[in-house]
This record gives structure tokens, sequence and C-alpha cells, in this order.
């Protein structure tokens, strides 16, 4: 999918700031849509790639504005709609009742430790690996050139890294591919590579020489190079 969240190597974004210090929450709402996200994963609402496919459907204008964990809010409450659990009407109202009330109380929160189920679901992590004894078809050491595709649905071969020569560097064993898993298509796993591009085989003559970058990039972005 070709929108405003792959921003690599575009212009006119001003310069990333990094924060001194961060903390890992700068409100305890950041806290919250954490363990929401995790906890819808735990129950089979979406997997991964649903999840950064969610993310990626928001307004433009609303992502360049939005803060990190504002995109998962937006995201999870996306999949809960699409997923039945919550209506856009319910969620039209619930915003419509706390932007004319900002300090009327949320929720109370579960006072105590969680209960067994409901921390595996909070310290959801989804494993890609899968183990299917799939032949890789590249090896390190053997030219490669990445597709050049404009997918309407999720990807995570980004648009700078299209129609470019790389090397293989590593295979990474065989992974979920997120193109079909983020559509509810199957995991089709693939083998998965580390592959190295030169740095002016991406950005061209402005950037710098003897610099590498390395991309993970799935055996279905790939060709021989020629």
């Amino acid at each position: 999918m070709d929108g405003v969240h792959d921003l690599g190597g575009m212009q006119g974004f001003g310069a990333v700031e990094r924060e001194k210090d961060e903390p890992v929450f700068h409100a305890p709402w950041e806290a919250a849509v954490v363990a929401m996200m995790r906890a819808g994963g735990a129950r089979g609402l979406y997997n991964i790639d649903e999840f950064r496919h969610a993310i990626e459907r928001m307004a433009p204008a609303h992502y360049l504005s939005a803060t990190y964990y504002e995109k998962w809010l937006d995201g999870i409450t996306r999949l809960f709609i699409e997923k039945g659990l919550l209506t856009e009407a319910e969620v039209a109202a619930r915003t419509a009742f706390f932007s004319s009330r900002p300090e009327a109380p949320a929720l109370s929160a579960v006072k105590g430790p969680l209960p067994p189920r409901a921390a595996a679901g909070v310290n959801w992590v989804q494993d890609a690996v899968r183990e299917t004894g799939a032949r890789p078809r590249f090896a390190p050491g053997d030219a490669v050139i990445t597709r050049t595709i404009h997918p309407r649905g999720h990807t995570r071969l980004p648009r700078y890294a299209r129609g470019k020569r790389g090397v293989i560097h590593r295979v990474q064993g065989v992974h979920v591919f997120p193109d079909t898993n983020a559509h509810g298509l199957g995991e089709a796993p693939q083998p998965l590579y580390s592959v190295r591009f030169a740095a002016r085989e991406l950005w061209g003559d402005g950037a710098e020489p003897n610099q590498w970058v390395h991309l993970d990039v799935w055996e279905g972005y790939l060709e021989p190079g020629r």
C-alpha cells in the first residue's frame, strides 16, 4: 500500500527529534492502549500484520499529526469495529460524551493483580517463524533485485527499496508472509533474507559512499540479479 505511512526517503517533514530520557509512556492512557492491543491479539481478533495494516489505513492528515500511541488507538479501534467487538455508533457516542465532558471519569480499572488469562493476553507476542522445511531460493552472496510492486494492500517492501539491486547477506529462516497474512489469506510462510543494498543504489549519487543498508526482504519480493 503506497500510503503516507511509507515515509522512507521522503523530504520536507523536518528533522526527527529525539526526546532525551524519553519515558516509556507519556500518559496512563498510552499504557492502556498497549494492553488493549495485546489483549485483542491474544483473543485472536487479529494478527500483527492486520494491526499494522489497520494503522496504514488512517486518514493521511491524521496519521501525520498523531502521536505513536494515537496511531495504535486508531488501529485497534478500526479492528474492533471490523471484527464486531464495537460499532461505529458506540465509538462516536463515547467520543462525543468525553469531548463534551473531558473531566468525566473513565471506567475504573481492576484493582490487584491480573488473572492469569488476562496477564497472558497483555504479554501477547506473535512469533512469525515457521518450520516448514522450505528450501531458500537464494544463498548468501547471491545478487538479487527487488520487484517493483504497488499493492493496494499491506506489504513490508518499502517504496525506496523497490526495483533495487542488492546482495543476500543472510538467510533468516522461514517467516509468515505479511502481504497475505494481513488480509486473511493465510500465513503463506516463505524464506526471509537480510539483503544488503549500497546506499547509493537506494538514494542515488547524493548518498554517502561506502555505506550500506540491510533490509529484511521476503523471497516473494525478490528476483535473481541480472
